[in-house]
């Protein structure tokens, strides 16, 4: 699979190229279709899921296009919004969205036709679990909704080992299967144990082995 060789750095820009799309490629499709076009979308996932990642990829592809965009954290939206005509309007964590900022989402789905707006809205839960207020979660719950598919263990692991490989590194599959079992299961988090063994492998010139893993969480690596 493509997907799984790709240089996954974690100071990379996020864009559709380096993610890691395992059962996510129609949501994927739905973005680029919705970032040129002006049917609202809203994705859910859990923390570490790509969410944000994919929010960010879509605002960086219609930039790319040339379309208009406006990009926010929730925690940053005041008591208005941008009415910038054909723009993208991505905002991100909407459930730390404050009261003010609810009302100017909210006012934001009743001009967009107008304007021509698309809001592209990210969160982790579906909407009717949102703790927002009703007029701005049923809003919401129009958008066309789809939840980000975790990755399973058999990608995460041969990511892992692309990843190593990469590095001119060797994950064993006790370590892999040590990590997976015991492990936070999120790619961020397996990437930054990868980071902290490839780190350890350097210093102590020793292989990455699952004696060398249980040394460093010995030591307070945090798997």
């Amino acid at each position: 699979m493509k997907q799984l060789v790709l240089d996954i750095r974690r100071d990379a820009a996020p864009s559709f190229d380096n993610f890691v799309a395992g059962n996510n490629e129609e949501l994927i499709a739905a973005l680029r279709a919705t970032i040129l076009g002006e049917s609202h979308l809203y994705l859910w996932g859990a923390l570490g899921g790509g969410r944000s990642h994919l929010l960010q990829a879509s605002v960086a592809e219609a930039q790319a296009a040339g379309r208009p965009v406006v990009y926010l954290p929730g925690g940053e939206v005041c008591d208005s919004l941008p009415d910038t005509l054909d723009a993208l309007l991505a905002i991100d964590d909407v459930d730390r969205l404050a009261e003010d900022a609810q009302v100017a989402l909210f006012n934001a789905f009743n001009r967009a036709r107008a304007n021509r707006q698309t809001l592209l809205l990210a969160g982790p839960c579906a909407p009717l679990a949102l703790a927002l207020r009703e007029d701005l979660r049923t809003r919401i719950g129009q958008c066309l909704i789809y939840e980000v598919q975790p990755l399973d263990d058999a990608s995460r692991a041969a990511i892992l080992a692309g990843q190593a490989e990469r590095r001119g590194l060797r994950l064993g599959d006790d370590v892999l299967d040590y990590l997976l079992r015991h492990g936070r299961r999120d790619l961020p988090s397996l990437l930054a144990t990868l980071d902290a063994l490839d780190d350890a492998s350097l210093e102590r010139k020793r292989a990455i082995t699952l004696p060398l893993l249980r040394e460093l969480m010995q030591g307070g690596l945090d798997i």
